[in-house]
């Protein structure tokens, strides 16, 4: 029997990987136009990830350690930032927020929350956040020892405020009549150490 050879058909099959390269080619193309760049922005209303984490470089505020239920249980003072994601206000007052936590957070209890965390209920105690939430973001609310609300504010209420409030909590002397609060340095050298 001799071999019939068809040169039509190995002339179909180029044909045909041509045509499903090209398609390929377009659909690559075509995919890769519509990515859209990642940008991340402080002054837009759009998600770019935790505030705390991308805006004020302190991922250790989410979640907290302790509950409202936990901090008011030990008589602990306690501050409550309500915020959202996807705020241009609340992106830009994380830093705040992280600066309290730099100033109070070993002796206070920092807990933020995130409204859309809150589950709706037609009531709650005062244990929970939900009794707080005004409904506006940033809202901060700063309780003593005692669990009573010292401050209850909304927007971004300047560190300033909220460092009086927890200057009175812990019976510190006025901004005015004090030595100015200074922030941890890690890398500092102690030249009483070297000694």
């Amino acid at each position: 029997m001799s071999s019939i050879k068809f040169p039509f058909l190995h002339q179909q099959i180029a044909d045909w990987r041509r045509l499903v390269s090209k398609c390929l080619f377009l659909l690559t193309c075509l995919f890769l136009i519509s990515i859209q760049p990642a940008s991340a922005g402080i002054n837009d209303d759009s998600y770019d990830g935790n505030v705390f984490v991308v805006y004020a470089g302190n991922g250790s505020l989410v979640p907290s350690k302790e509950t409202l239920a936990q901090t008011l249980a030990q008589n602990k003072p306690a501050m409550l930032a309500f915020y959202v994601d996807d705020s241009s206000d609340c992106k830009k007052y994380a830093i705040t927020i992280s600066r309290v936590q730099e100033f109070y957070g070993r002796a206070a209890e920092i807990i933020p929350i995130d409204v859309d965390a809150i589950q709706p209920n037609k009531t709650y105690n005062p244990t929970e956040p939900g009794y707080y939430y005004s409904g506006v973001v940033p809202q901060v609310v700063v309780f003593n020892q005692s669990g009573e609300v010292v401050l209850n504010k909304k927007g971004q209420v300047p560190f300033e405020e909220i460092d009086d409030r927890f200057r009175e909590v812990f019976d510190l002397l006025p901004r005015s009549e004090s030595v100015e609060l200074k922030r941890r340095s890690f890398n500092e050298f102690s030249s009483e150490l070297a000694k």
